[in-house]
């Protein structure tokens, strides 16, 4: 079976993260942020979940690429 979930997951956490980070961007300097000791939380989570989307994508990507090398085709498994 060819599902990988790196794939969904890598694409949702980055979506997330970088819907994140424009709105942490567009925010900057508010007065949301008065609570949370002037720290951006939005743009500091949306980077972590950028990166991480990002390290399962290329995870995702490296996995198709050596299954495809490493692994015969269904018919030559079958003779």
């Amino acid at each position: 079976m060819g599902l990988d979930l790196r794939w969904p997951i890598g694409l949702m956490f980055s979506i997330i993260g970088a819907l994140l980070v424009v709105y942490g961007l567009m925010t900057s300097g508010s007065q949301i942020y008065a609570r949370s000791l002037e720290l951006n939380i939005n743009l500091v989570w949306g980077l972590v979940l950028l990166v991480f989307g990002a390290a399962m994508l290329i995870m995702a990507s490296r996995g198709a690429r050596k299954g495809a090398q490493g692994q015969p085709s269904n018919t030559e498994t079958r003779k």
